[in-house]
């Protein structure tokens, strides 16, 4: 017969053990949804490159369009100072 202490902690572990469990499982299906949209990033890339477009200048362009005008404002200018000091220009 066990006391209600061992019973108590009993049910807790469950309650702790699905819980985790609950968060692995979630954890590992947002990673295969990940997984996906990669693959469909790709799929959409090789159309792109298919089409005749230059996938590093979509890359550059889908990178610049995450950032404000003055990030890109500035990031240029250091980039031109840089191919200055090169001799670049």
């Amino acid at each position: 017969m066990m006391d209600d202490t061992t019973s108590g902690s009993d049910a807790t572990y469950r309650v702790a053990a699905d819980e985790l469990r609950s968060f692995v499982e979630r954890y590992e299906r947002l990673e295969m949804e990940k997984k996906d949209i990669a693959d469909q990033q790709k799929e959409v890339m090789a159309e792109a490159k298919g089409r005749g477009y230059d996938t590093k200048a979509l890359r550059t362009l889908i990178a610049l369009r995450k950032k404000s005008s003055d990030e890109i404002a500035e990031q240029e200018a250091v980039l031109e100072m840089y191919k200055e000091a090169l001799g670049m220009t």
